[in-house]
């Protein structure tokens, strides 16, 4: 269950704190910026989008590859990063023959390769640091 459609309640008994103070600390930290909003979780399964693909590509039209990205409704995440290949486009597809058009759509710009997610273990993880006296801990 994600926290944004868990009831003070629940959270409270999680935490061991009274609703109001639960309530007061969560407005806190959206008054503070901490929480930016709440999402909705679509099943990209049921949506015939569930092939997750990794593609990582070397381009010098870094202008003309984001605003394609924006466009292109298989893309989720559009990473710059550091290495061999400048950019990681994260793209969710119904099948691998669609990924392999995407992949043709892209290839004009610069080598690629492609990773193809086999099973997803961690997602959207968010660790919090919590000071225990003069160490720190995380929870998930």
């Amino acid at each position: 269950m994600s926290l944004n459609k868990m009831p003070i309640s629940q959270i409270s008994k999680m935490v061991a704190m009274s609703q109001p103070a639960v309530k007061e600390r969560i407005m806190k930290l959206e008054e503070k910026d901490y929480i930016s909003g709440y999402r909705t979780e679509f099943n990209l399964q049921r949506m015939e989008r569930g092939t997750t693909s990794f593609i990582l590509i070397k381009t010098e039209q870094c202008q003309a590859l984001v605003e394609f990205c924006e466009q292109a409704p298989e893309v989720t995440d559009l990473h710059r990063i550091s290495g061999e290949f400048n950019y990681l486009i994260k793209v969710k597809t119904a099948s691998v023959e669609e990924l392999a058009d995407f992949q043709d759509s892209i290839a004009g710009m610069g080598p690629l390769k492609s990773l193809i997610s086999l099973k997803n273990l961690l997602e959207n993880r968010v660790v919090l640091w919590i000071r225990v006296g003069r160490g720190l801990r995380f929870e998930y």
